[in-house]
C-alpha cells in the first residue's frame, strides 16, 4: 500500500514561491504516475500537476508556465515547485498517484495573501 506524507504549504504574499515536498512509500510507490491535487475552500479537489516515472509532465492549464513537478525516484519523493503564486492558488494541496489511490494523505496547507 503506497502512503504519502506532504510538506511545505505556509503562508506567501502574492507572487512569491514555494516548494511542496511529498515522501511516498509501500510497494512500486516509484514506478507509478504521480501527482499533486489541491483543494480550495468550497470546491472539489483537482489536479494541478503529474509526473510518471519517466519524468513526463503535465499540468493544468492555471498552473502552466508557473509550477513545475518533479520527482526524484530513488528518495521516492515528489516536488511541487510553486512560482509567482496568487491568491487562486490558496488550497490544500494533496499528493497521490494518477489515477489516485482512492485515500488521502493530509495534504499540506498553502495560503496565498493578496
Amino acid at each position: 500500500q503506497v502512503q504519502v506524507v506532504e510538506s511545505g504549504g505556509r503562508l506567501v504574499q502574492a507572487g512569491g514561491s514555494l516548494r511542496l515536498s511529498c515522501a511516498a512509500s509501500g510497494r512500486t510507490s516509484s514506478s507509478r504516475t504521480m501527482a499533486w491535487y489541491r483543494q480550495a475552500p468550497g470546491k472539489q479537489r483537482e489536479l494541478v500537476a503529474a509526473i510518471s516515472n519517466s519524468g513526463v509532465t503535465n499540468y493544468a492549464d492555471a498552473v502552466k508556465g508557473r509550477f513545475i513537478i518533479s520527482r526524484v525516484n530513488a528518495r521516492n519523493t515528489l516536488y511541487l515547485q510553486m512560482n509567482s503564486l496568487t491568491p487562486e492558488d490558496t488550497a490544500d494541496y494533496y499528493c497521490n498517484t494518477q489515477p489516485n489511490l482512492g485515500y488521502w494523505g493530509r495534504g499540506t496547507q498553502v495560503t496565498v495573501s493578496s
